[in-house]
């Protein structure tokens, strides 16, 4: 299995670091140590607060900017197209950068005023501002709408991970050639790497459940993950996933941990 999947042409890092509740000096750490450990994925977001220091994060890595996949998003306040594009404007003041790889509308809102953003956000990719652009959290009849207003639509972010399975975004994913990124990867609550499948399958492979989790997300085509982890050891676990491969009897019993919602 590659480290990248290609989704219209673009290789996109299967796994990344998620920073959500990332903050400060922790976060700078995080991300040059990330980059120092291999990964050349990066998740954050306006509403996250901490752009500052992921900038300064990929700065102290001294990874060179280019080999490396940025994404912010645009907060659901901010979708009517002059805020949109403040905030991506602002986004890329406090990451000190000239341009995105992917822009996210971070949460549809319940107004439709996304319908306008995600078209000033395709102006904005138009302008070279974000390479490509997309959505996080849209259900399947809201990808469905945002396709038909904007094709360039590259990518959808959603809670993914074998007790959150999304049937349907999936099929879209392989109808449109869209990306899906998995946030939430490890499930939270940590139900999902205390379950005995879980552990049976990662003894047997000598790697933790956690690795068994991101191994059986990133086996799919057109999927990316993005772990958050505080810790070094945990980091460069997350990415140790390219050195084994689960079985079709091991995704089988993994797959019927939970079907989740239709989405």
């Amino acid at each position: 299995m590659e480290a990248t999947t290609i989704v219209r042409g673009r290789a996109v890092p299967r796994i990344g670091l998620g920073t959500w509740r990332l903050t400060g000096r922790a976060c700078r750490e995080a991300v040059a140590d990330a980059l120092r450990l291999g990964y050349r994925h990066v998740d954050t977001a306006a509403m996250y607060g901490n752009e500052d220091q992921v900038g300064a994060g990929l700065r102290d890595s001294a990874v060179d900017r280019d080999d490396v996949w940025i994404v912010t998003k645009v907060w659901r306040t901010d979708l009517a197209p002059a805020r949109l594009r403040a905030s991506a404007e602002a986004s890329l003041k406090r990451l000190r950068l000239d341009r995105l790889d992917l822009l996210l509308i971070h949460w549809p809102d319940s107004a439709g005023i996304w319908r306008a953003g995600i078209e000033e956000m395709a102006r904005l990719r138009e302008e070279g501002r974000a390479m490509e652009i997309g959505v996080s959290n849209f259900p399947p009849a809201l990808l469905d709408e945002a396709l038909v207003r904007v094709p360039q639509v590259f990518c959808n972010q959603v809670e993914l991970n074998p007790l959150r399975r999304r049937p349907a975004l999936a099929e879209r994913a392989a109808r449109h050639d869209l990306l899906l990124t998995a946030w939430g990867p490890l499930d939270a609550g940590g139900r999902l790497l205390r379950d005995p499948v879980m552990r049976h399958v990662a003894a047997g492979h000598g790697v933790t459940p956690a690795q068994v989790a991101l191994r059986w997300l990133i086996e799919q085509e057109r999927v990316a993950a993005i772990p958050r982890s505080r810790s070094h050891e945990h980091r460069a676990e997350n990415l140790d996933v390219f050195s084994f491969t689960l079985t079709d009897e091991e995704r089988a019993r993994i797959d019927a941990l939970g079907a989740g919602p239709p989405g």
